[in-house]
């Protein structure tokens, strides 16, 4: 298999999960605009690693916490 280069994400504009809590813990953020993926970190650790996610993968995550899966 052959693996995806990671996207360029120094420009990228981060905002968090609406399901973060304000106090400043357990926050994840996501940066959209980035075309086919969906990057992920962690708020507490900005300059940390990012998991980047295929969009339709995230899609599909999305909709299944949505159920209550």
């Amino acid at each position: 298999m052959e693996r995806a280069s990671r996207p360029d994400l120094s420009g990228a504009a981060w905002r968090k999960s609406s399901y973060s809590n304000q106090e400043g813990g357990d926050c994840v953020e996501v940066a959209d605009g980035i075309p086919g993926v969906v990057p992920v970190r962690d708020s507490k650790r900005p300059d940390g690693p990012a998991l980047v996610f295929p969009a339709g993968s995230w899609a599909t995550f999305i909709d299944e916490l949505k159920l209550g899966a």
